[in-house]
């Protein structure tokens, strides 16, 4: 484990270049996404902040498309104290913070100005804390909007979904919930996705507009179906160790640099989603809109989806998700 923390520390080193001897602080920063996507973006924006509001204090370098590693393993390298930033959605980081699976709550968001106003409000210092306890720093949470679905099949009522063979995440909240709508769930690797749905041994797959379209999806899938049952964050995350590391000016620094990512990178999302859409209508994949009854009666069914999730990270932070949510709501 020793020598390969040190061949890790070499390579990082020799690919940070001169410029981290001539900074005062060297961070990485890593993403296992394709470079065409928002969360890549954010990193190359929080590089040009840090280094900029530090006056060239901070030398920092973007890592994208697993470069560093796999999620899970640049969660652990942040979390070893071995690289400064992974930016990431949540959902590979239920092994280091249980209580992530919050997020995996079906239909918790109506919309995205609902999701970030929770997101920036008294849940995310709740949800703070369990990352503190992984000795992990959140910085706070972008995003690429919410998750849809497509397919090889037009989906437009809930009997539509009976027997749709779905790519999942490995995820057992995501697998218990399309099971609970009458689709048949299939769990498998990013990486398979594309060869699956030409070879047809699955029917369709859920992701954000930024990924389907980054993956090319619409050579494989005839529909879209906006089914934006889970809102798809991007977590700025620190090594806690690093963070705990710097003197105060320049953890307020890095403070103001990740909250000004978080916002310029929500304006990048909203922004880009029109290029999306007219991608995906230009390869002639139908949109299919489904209306607030039927997603409605999706979160009905979801239920026991809630109950698994309480049961596994507590009463409060559901409580505080969902009441927050209604809160924005203005209900």
């Amino acid at each position: 484990m020793k020598k390969c923390c040190a061949l890790f520390l070499t390579i990082l080193f020799a690919l940070l270049g001169s410029a981290a001897f001539a900074a005062e602080f060297t961070f990485a920063i890593t993403n296992d996404s394709a470079e065409d996507t928002v969360t890549q973006l954010m990193s190359l924006k929080l590089k040009e902040l840090l280094q900029t509001k530090s006056g060239g204090k901070i030398a920092a370098n973007v890592f994208p498309s697993g470069q560093m590693g796999k999620d899970s393993e640049l969660t652990q390298s942040t979390q070893a104290g071995d690289i400064a930033f992974v930016l990431q959605t949540t959902a590979p980081q239920i092994n280091f913070v249980p209580k992530v699976a919050v997020f995996d709550l079906p239909f918790i968001f109506p919309d995205s100005k609902t999701a970030r106003a929770v997101l920036d409000g008294p849940f995310k210092d709740l949800i703070a804390k369990e990352y503190e306890k992984a000795n992990l720093k959140l910085m706070g949470y972008g995003d690429q909007g919410f998750r849809v679905t497509t397919s090889n099949k037009p989906v437009r009522k809930l009997e539509d979904l009976k027997g749709l063979k779905i790519r999942t995440m490995e995820n057992k909240y995501h697998v218990a919930n399309w099971r609970i709508q009458g689709a048949n769930p299939t769990p498998l690797p990013w990486g398979e996705v594309y060869i699956s749905l030409q070879q047809g041994t699955i029917d369709g797959q859920e992701n954000p507009y930024e990924v389907i379209v980054a993956g090319k999806l619409y050579e494989q899938q005839k529909y879209l179906i906006n089914t934006n049952h889970i809102f798809h964050s991007i977590s700025i995350v620190m090594s806690k160790k690093i963070y705990d590391g710097l003197p105060a000016d320049m953890r307020k620094l890095v403070d103001d640099a990740c909250r000004e990512t978080v916002v310029w990178g929500r304006d990048q999302a909203d922004k880009r989603h029109a290029n999306r859409v007219e991608i995906l209508t230009k390869n002639k994949v139908e949109i299919i809109d489904l209306g607030p009854e039927l997603l409605g009666k999706m979160q009905e069914k979801a239920e026991p989806v809630y109950k698994m999730v309480r049961d596994a990270v507590g009463n409060e932070l559901v409580d505080s998700i969902v009441a927050e949510s209604k809160k924005a709501q203005g209900k």
